[in-house]
């Protein structure tokens, strides 16, 4: 195999499908990056067996073929190699000679008929988003997965298709986020689990250009996504999700809305008086026109009021603060709505539409 592509191409796709490179395991081969060139295409792909990545560069292809190489080497090696054109040649013996101006590098690589390809997915129905689209609603919803594994359903996404509105769900066991999208036509009822760390990883490549179209793919195992030349295919999560409808309630005897920057910025300000670790929470002292936020910590107290537009009853409350900042930061509205019951029952934050819904348990800042 003979290629040659411009140093900028090559490491694009590398940084794109390192992502699916393992950081441990038992198969040496999954820690490589596939270059194949037996066709009219040069692609690079990486795959743990749970995530797959394949994306497409531009280059010339000299002699075609295709070579298994370590990715943590070559990725070090292109990165640091001139801005200028890199050729790229293997031999017989699986020995891979990488070329840049006078930098010449001679490694071991094995053989790309030993890799582990992306399994094949039946495209039957697609389904459209743009790539601001998808790239919004992982941010409004990545923060409230659970990052162990006691629970799996916890560390990924519901996404559920109900006539031509896609649902998208997270919660860890504290809090809930839904954001709900209007899809451009009708697709069959559908509900599947999509991992934490695919979506992640999907986010972190997406453009998010509003022009660009992400198209993606659903069998009973897998999730596809197409865009820019680069395939992502990920093993969907078994098992029935939380019903999470029994946990909504449109029911509520306090209602606030209150500006959105103001709340997030009195919130920010303070956790600066909790250390890394300390569950203290924030208590807020709902009134009639306005919000008192009180903290309370080893380095001491703040105290603060927000106007506000209140309904319903007074009511005192207290919160993790952390919780109520990640929410209130993926909010893009300059106002928003708090739905209270009670000071034990959960807090509803929707922002202007109710596209995005965000709910969060309360604490007994009594009993700490």
């Amino acid at each position: 195999m003979k290629i040659i592509c411009t140093k900028s191409n090559l490491v694009k796709g590398v940084g794109i499908v390192s992502k699916a490179v393992p950081s441990k395991t038992t198969m040496p081969i999954l820690e490589c990056i596939l270059i194949d060139a037996t066709m009219d295409i040069i692609k690079l792909t990486a795959n743990d067996m749970e995530l797959g990545i394949q994306t497409e560069i531009e280059g010339e292809i000299i002699d075609h073929g295709m070579i298994a190489i370590d990715a943590k080497i070559f990725s070090e090696i292109v990165r640091k190699l001139p801005d200028n054109e890199i050729v790229i040649e293997t031999n017989e013996n699986l020995q891979m000679t990488i070329t840049c101006e006078k930098a010449k590098f001679d490694i071991s690589a094995k053989s790309g008929e030993d890799f582990s390809y992306l399994p094949i997915i039946e495209k039957n129905e697609t389904i459209l988003l743009s790539q601001f689209t998808l790239k919004e609603v992982i941010r409004q919803t990545i923060f409230s997965i659970a990052d162990n594994e006691s629970n799996k359903l916890m560390t990924g996404e519901l996404f559920e298709i109900n006539n031509n509105v896609l649902r998208v769900v997270s919660l860890d066991g504290h809090r809930i986020s839904i954001r709900k999208i209007q899809l451009k036509q009708e697709y069959p009822d559908r509900k599947i689990i999509v991992p934490g760390k695919t979506l992640i990883e999907i986010s972190k490549i997406l453009s998010g250009e509003v022009e660009s179209e992400v198209c993606i793919y659903c069998t009973d195992n897998h999730i596809v996504f197409e865009f820019d030349h680069t395939v992502v295919v990920s093993r969907l999560i078994e098992g029935d999700y939380f019903r999470i409808d029994q946990m909504l309630s449109s029911d509520y005897e306090t209602k606030v809305r209150i500006n959105k920057k103001e709340l997030l910025n009195c919130i920010d300000r303070a956790t600066l008086l909790v250390k890394e670790g300390d569950k203290k929470p924030i208590i807020i002292n709902i009134g009639d026109e306005i919000m008192e936020l009180k903290i309370k910590s080893q380095l001491g107290s703040m105290n603060e009021e927000i106007f506000i537009t209140k309904e319903g009853k007074d009511l005192m409350i207290g919160f993790n603060p952390k919780f109520l900042i990640d929410a209130l930061r993926v909010i893009d509205d300059e106002e928003v709505d708090l739905y209270l019951m009670n000071a034990k029952a959960p807090c509803f934050i929707k922002d202007e539409n109710e596209s995005y819904i965000y709910l969060i348990l309360p604490v007994n800042f009594n009993a700490i």
